[in-house]
């Protein structure tokens, strides 16, 4: 509390590494489902009559069968190495973006203003950040290598050297093959996410006018609803997404036609269903996962705060 008694805005240090730190929590836990998702995503099984692809239980199965439990973790070099900043600018940004909208009389967003902070926020993590993250975490996910037996190769050994190859082989700008996709993902994600988030939030101090600080159980509750909102909102964006950024450029044709040439051949060769396949593991990770975000960051934050107002005070009283 500053001297005016007035409560300070919460600064962008506190941001930083309140999400960098709910990140890392986020990936350690959910990476699995990630890795289920995209392998549904980039199945092919299905196609034939009298068939059915595999639900999320039997891909997992098939993993762990194939290639040992620790498969399911594959390319979490990369996403660990990609969340930490990820989530880190996702709410720095986001807050930015939030006072930059904010009536400048009262100093409050209003709920158009704070689903136009979320679009920023995810549009502004995806090209920093998610967009070559995602490409080095999908095509570590895609191989199908035992991780118990030494002479079975990958082509890829770990993120590191992902990037490395996929320079070396197809130049920098593969790393940001999907930029406009996963932009378009994560600005409707976050839009969805921040915006409900923060509604329900406001709803749950109205419904408990006593209660200064909702509890973390609450704050996870609250991130479970707002983490769903986006994968239902965007799925067909998502599955032509992974399959763009897992194959390999075709010479002389763009982004977009190789976006429509997916999307063609999935509705021809698998039908509708196919844009959603991954929906399950994807919503199992993101929901949950948004939980843990919501609950570490406001937790992390709340920390800090104190930590500040303590050392401010006794500034003050020196």
């Amino acid at each position: 509390m500053s001297r005016s008694g007035k409560k300070k805005p919460v600064g962008f240090a506190t941001h930083i590494t309140a999400g960098g730190i709910a990140g890392g929590c986020e990936a350690l836990v959910c990476q699995p489902l990630d890795t289920i998702k995209v392998r549904m995503q980039l199945s092919r099984s299905g196609r034939h009559p009298g068939t059915k692809p595999r639900g999320v239980f039997a891909t997992g199965a098939y993993i762990i069968r194939r290639e040992t439990p620790l498969a399911l973790y594959k390319g979490l070099g990369a996403v660990l190495s990609g969340i930490v900043p990820k989530m880190a600018i996702r709410f720095a940004s986001f807050e930015a973006y939030k006072g930059w909208l904010a009536d400048k009389s009262t100093g409050k967003t209003s709920v158009g203003g704070i689903f136009l902070a979320g679009l920023g926020a995810g549009t502004t993590e995806a090209i920093a950040v998610v967009t070559p993250m995602e490409v080095v975490k999908i095509r570590l996910q895609a191989q199908q290598h035992s991780l118990a037996d030494p002479l079975d190769a990958p082509r890829y050994r770990n993120a590191g050297h992902a990037v490395y190859t996929i320079i070396r082989e197809e130049g920098f700008a593969t790393l940001y093959r999907g930029v406009s996709l996963t932009a378009l993902r994560q600005a409707t994600n976050q839009g969805a996410n921040f915006t409900a988030y923060q509604e329900i939030k406001k709803l749950a101090h109205r419904l408990q006018p006593d209660v200064a600080e909702l509890p973390s159980y609450q704050h996870m509750a609250i991130g479970l609803i707002s983490g769903a909102m986006g994968p239902f909102s965007n799925a067909p964006i998502d599955t032509i997404k992974t399959r763009l950024q897992k194959a390999t450029a075709v010479p002389g044709t763009s982004a977009v036609q190789r976006i429509v040439a997916i999307a063609k051949d999935m509705w021809v060769m698998e039908g509708f269903r196919s844009f959603y396949k991954g929906i399950t593991p994807r919503v199992l990770r993101v929901a949950p996962g948004q939980a843990i975000v919501f609950a570490v960051y406001e937790r992390v934050s709340t920390a800090m705060e104190k930590i500040t107002l303590v050392h401010e005070d006794d500034g003050y009283s020196e």
